[in-house]
């Protein structure tokens, strides 16, 4: 599924060339799991050597790529701040949350919401996921936008320059960050354990 997935992103791509950047990485940061670890690399290599006709400029797709990741945010945190708390509260009892876990969560958005808008910006698959729950506690919109555009642009120059350095060797990038797809859920993991834990023994 990942690799068709892939395959597809990299043909919107070859025919798109800078809207298939921002269209794709919009997609992935309102929740689709379209992975940025192809779209940005290949978007470099694009620019490094012409593909099948199509041949971008780096800046630009750096540029765009963050442009597009930026909109998607913003349309996820608009979905989690319109219908997504009323949702939460309404199943809270099924999803086994109380009160007082949805107050420690928009705590959490009001006091750290710049560092985990900006640094989750820069982690595998939470980078997809994030700007849901951050709609949902109501996290300020401005601070929002700043931190998750500085983020984005940051995972888009690195991408995409590797991208660009590596040329037809990109896909090598993907299979590095996929080492990093695993730690990122293993720590996940983790965490829920821990937290789990700690509950039963109060």
């Amino acid at each position: 599924m990942i690799e068709f997935i892939v395959n597809w992103a990299i043909f919107v791509l070859g025919k798109l060339g800078y809207f298939g950047v921002f269209l794709l990485m919009g997609l992935e940061s309102a929740c689709i799991p379209i992975p940025s670890e192809a779209i940005l690399p290949f978007g470099g290599y694009l620019a490094s050597s012409a593909y099948e006709g199509t041949r971008l400029s780096l800046p630009l797709v750096i540029i765009i790529g963050t442009l597009g990741g930026t909109a998607g945010s913003i349309f996820a945190y608009y979905l989690g701040a319109k219908g997504g708390r009323p949702l939460v509260e309404k199943y809270a009892t099924k999803l086994r949350l109380s009160k007082s876990h949805l107050e420690m969560s928009d705590n959490y958005f009001n006091k750290y919401g710049e560092k985990i808008a900006f640094f989750s910006r820069l982690l595998p698959i939470i980078r997809t996921f994030i700007s849901l729950p951050a709609g949902i506690s109501k996290m300020n919109f401005n601070k929002f936008v700043i931190y998750t555009f500085l983020g984005s642009l940051i995972w888009s120059i690195i991408l995409g320059y590797a991208g660009y350095i590596m040329g037809e060797n990109w896909e090598v990038i993907r299979s590095w960050l996929h080492i990093a797809d695993y730690i990122v859920i293993a720590a996940v993991l983790v965490f829920i354990v821990y937290v789990f834990a700690k509950k039963r023994k109060k």
